[in-house]
């Protein structure tokens, strides 16, 4: 069947269309994206405000009608931290039910770090043995471990490169103090969780997912998006070390220059660099390779393996 998954992120309202059949891949059949950045429209106290409900309902709407074209079957809705953190969740769940009769389903942040481990267990297989799953988001970071498809740790910190970059990084060029001070945070929050996942023993292999990667990754030198999904895409952290100098010193403007970077993501792919240097560094890991699959595709493959069973 055709289905439509409907992803609500911090940054964009992603409406990816499928061919889906159980047993097999999905096939990417159509894409449609809106950057919306709903972190940054969070009122001072944490709501999202009537302008940002009503571009939401609009962006749905929109998704809405690209997936009647396409001939969608079936949709599934979901939101991410964004919706799950404003303090005015519940009132704009309701608008948007009432509105466009789209009922979001809000994932937890352990959720989001399950369903992105299944679609790079799936991606990679047995034989990748014990996976470690990092994915930026733009407003968490999730981190999860394990030798199935269901993970044995899985956690989710508020280390998105959205939030982070407007909660920390005002101005343009970013204020080196301020990078140190990011930099400080993140590592902070990360070292907390490392615990968690070194009683389990050292990965067999590390992956990465999301946008964040993705450009770091191209950044580095990795192959384009043009050339396909199946060309192996590493990121190394000896690389990385050497760009975030380079990244804080430019402007946004200069860092929408560099290949692979859109200009809606430049001003925050600093925040995503020093987000990921320092998981790399924190979990003691060199290299990581780039998964082409993430969070949409794992709430695809629960669905239809839910459907194979019924």
């Amino acid at each position: 069947m055709r289905l439509g998954v409907l992803d609500v992120g911090s940054n964009t309202v992603h409406l990816l269309v499928v061919d889906a059949h159980p047993g097999a891949h999905p096939l990417p059949a159509h894409s449609h994206k809106a950057d919306l950045r709903l972190a940054q429209l969070l009122d001072e106290s944490g709501a999202i405000g009537p302008e940002g409900v009503d571009k939401l309902i609009e962006t749905v709407q929109d998704a809405l009608e690209a997936a009647e074209d396409k001939g969608v079957e079936a949709l599934l809705p979901f939101a991410t931290s964004a919706v799950r953190e404003a303090s005015n969740a519940d009132e704009v769940l309701a608008r948007v039910h009432a509105e466009t009769d789209v009922e979001l389903q809000v994932l937890t942040g352990a959720e989001e770090a399950r369903l992105t481990f299944l679609a790079a267990r799936r991606w990679f297989g047995w034989s990748a043995g014990k996976l470690l799953v990092l994915d930026i988001g733009g407003g968490s970071l999730e981190i999860a471990y394990g030798m199935d498809e269901e993970p044995d740790a899985a956690v989710s910190l508020p280390l998105g490169a959205g939030r982070l970059t407007a909660g920390w990084l005002p101005t343009d060029p970013a204020d080196p103090a301020d990078v140190r001070a990011l930099r400080r945070h993140v590592r902070a929050q990360i070292a907390r969780t490392v615990g968690e996942f070194s009683r389990f023993g050292a990965p067999d292999h590390v992956v990465a997912t999301s946008k964040t990667f993705k450009q770091l990754a191209r950044i580095a030198g990795a192959a384009r998006s043009t050339d396909g999904l199946y060309v192996q895409r590493e990121l190394k952290r000896r690389s990385l070390e050497d760009w975030v100098p380079r990244l804080t010193s430019m402007t946004a403007d200069e860092r929408a220059e560099l290949p692979g970077v859109s200009p809606g993501r430049s001003a925050q792919i600093l925040a995503g660099a020093l987000v990921a240097e320092g998981a790399m560094d924190l979990f003691g890991v060199e290299t990581l390779e780039i998964c082409p699959w993430a969070l949409r595709e794992g709430v695809i493959l629960r669905r239809l393996d839910q459907m194979a069973s019924e």
